[in-house]
C-alpha cells in the first residue's frame, strides 16, 4: 500500500501551498514510498511508511471528529474535506479510504486521545510533521467557517497531544488564516498584525526583539539544518514554506519600522 506516502506528501503540499503545492508534495511523498520499499524488502514495513499510513488515517479521523464536535457535520465541513481530498489528487480507492476514516472519527465511540497517542509515538521528535498535522486540521476548520469554543478546545487537545505548544498553535493559525485571506483576495499583501503573529512577538516589541525572533525562527525552520537533524526529505516543503512566511513577515515589519 505504497500510496500512503504519496497521500501524506499530498497533505503536506496542500497545507503548505494549496492544491498546486499538493503536486509537489505528492512527488516528495514518493521518496517515502521508494525509501520504504528499498529498506523493508519484500514484506517488512519501514518506519517512515508506518508513520505515513497512520498520519493519513488519523488526519481524516480527527478531521471528522472536529467537524462533529458541535453536534452536526455541516455542508461546508463536507465541502472542505472533499476539497482537501481533491487537492491531494487521491485515486477513487484512496478517497474511499479517506471518507471511511472521516466517518470513523465522527463516531461517538471514537477515541481521539488514543489515536493521537499512537500517532505521537510514531512521530517521535519529528516536530515538523506534528505541526503539519495541526496545520491541516486548522485549515479544514477555518475553511468551514467560524471556530466555536468546542472546536477550539478540541483543536488545542490535538495540538497538545502532539506536543505542539500554544504559541506554535497561534502561529500556525495566523499562517493558515493569512494564507486563506490572501487566496480569497488573490493578493500577497500581509497585514502588519499578521506579521507580528508569525514572528511571535508583540507589536510593541523592540527592534532587537524582532530581529532575535526572526533569527530564531529562521534557524529553527531552515531546511538544511532540519535535514541535518534528521528531517525526511519529503518534509522539506514545510520548512521552505515556513521560512518564506517568516521572511515575508520580517520584511513587512522592517519596512514599516525602517530599521536595517
Amino acid at each position: 500500500m505504497q500510496w500512503f506516502g504519496k497521500a501524506v506528501g499530498g497533505i503536506i503540499g496542500f497545507v503548505t501551498a494549496g492544491p498546486v503545492g499538493s503536486v509537489l508534495g505528492i512527488i516528495l511523498g514518493h521518496q517515502l514510498d521508494d525509501r520504504g520499499a528499498f529498506l523493508r524488502g519484500a514484506e517488512r514495513p519501514e518506519p517512515l511508511q508506518r508513520i505515513s499510513q497512520l498520519f493519513f488515517e488519523v488526519a481524516f479521523e480527527v478531521m471528522g471528529r472536529v467537524a462533529k464536535i458541535d453536534g452536526r457535520v455541516s455542508e461546508d465541513e463536507i465541502r472542505v474535506a472533499r476539497a482537501i481530498m481533491q487537492g491531494m489528487q487521491l485515486a477513487p480507492a484512496e478517497v474511499e479510504s479517506a471518507i471511511e476514516h472521516f466517518n470513523r472519527g465522527k463516531s461517538e465511540s471514537y477515541s481521539t486521545s488514543e489515536r493521537l497517542g499512537a500517532l505521537e509515538r510514531q512521530i517521535g521528535d519529528r516536530g515538523d510533521l506534528a505541526r503539519a498535522f495541526v496545520q491541516l486540521q486548522l485549515q479544514a476548520a477555518i475553511g468551514a467557517g467560524p471556530i466555536g469554543p468546542e472546536k477550539r478546545q478540541l483543536l488545542w487537545h490535538v495540538a497538545s497531544a502532539l506536543r505542539v505548544t500554544r504559541a506554535e498553535l497561534a502561529q500556525i493559525e495566523a499562517f493558515v488564516r493569512g494564507h486563506s485571506e490572501r487566496a480569497a483576495r488573490q493578493s500577497e499583501a500581509q497585514s502588519i498584525d499578521d506579521a507580528y503573529r508569525v514572528l511571535g512577538v508583540a507589536a510593541g516589541a523592540s527592534d532587537d526583539d524582532v530581529k532575535k525572533a526572526y533569527r530564531r525562527l529562521m534557524n529553527q525552520h531552515h531546511p538544511d539544518k532540519l535535514v541535518a537533524r534528521g528531517l525526511p526529505q519529503s518534509m522539506i516543503g514545510i520548512a521552505e514554506q515556513k521560512t518564506h512566511e517568516v521572511r515575508a513577515a520580517y520584511e513587512k515589519i522592517r519596512a514599516q519600522r525602517g530599521f536595517k
